[in-house]
C-alpha cells in the first residue's frame, strides 16, 4: 500500500516536476514550513517545471533565508487582493497574499481580470492566479514535461 510521504522526506531528484495546488491551506501552514521552503528552492534551482496556483504561492514565503528569497525578481501571479475581497475573506485572513509576495519576497507581480484564467511563466516557474487558472496551468505543465 502506498502512503503519502512527509515533506521532510521529499527529494526533488525523485520527481520530474512540482505542482502545488491552492486553497487557503498554504496560508495557514506551508508559508512557514522549512521543508516546503527547501523543496520549493530545490525545485526552482533544478530547472524542473514548478507550477503553483491560487493561494499556493504563499509557500514562497518559506523560502526566505535572512529575509532573501530565491524568487525575488521573478514574475508571478496569485489570488489577488481584489479576489480575496470578492469572496468576503480579505478582512478575515491574517494577511493578503498579493501584498506579502510583493513586500516580503520581492516578486514582480502580474494579474489578469478577476475570476478569469491567468497564468505567468518565468523561467521554470509557472504560476496561476485563481482556481479558474488551474486548467491552463496544468496544460502548460504537461507541455513542459514532454
Amino acid at each position: 500500500m502506498r502512503r503519502p510521504i512527509k515533506l521532510s522526506d521529499a527529494r526533488i531528484e525523485d520527481y520530474d516536476a512540482v505542482y502545488i495546488p491552492g486553497g487557503h491551506g498554504p496560508m495557514q501552514d506551508l508559508w512557514v514550513d522549512a521543508d516546503a521552503g527547501r523543496l520549493l528552492t530545490a525545485a526552482l534551482a533544478s530547472g524542473k517545471p514548478l507550477a503553483i496556483v491560487c493561494h499556493a504561492p504563499a509557500v514562497m514565503l518559506a523560502t526566505r533565508i535572512h529575509g532573501e528569497s530565491p524568487f525575488k525578481g521573478y514574475r508571478v501571479t496569485c489570488f489577488t487582493n481584489e479576489e480575496e475581497e470578492g469572496v468576503g475573506l480579505a478582512a478575515k485572513v491574517q494577511w493578503l497574499l498579493e501584498d506579502e509576495l510583493k513586500e516580503k519576497v520581492g516578486v514582480e507581480f502580474s494579474r489578469g481580470k478577476i475570476w478569469e484564467p491567468y497564468m505567468v511563466e518565468d523561467r521554470n516557474l509557472i504560476t496561476g492566479q485563481n482556481p479558474h487558472s488551474a486548467a491552463v496551468l496544468a496544460e502548460r505543465l504537461l507541455k513542459a514535461l514532454k
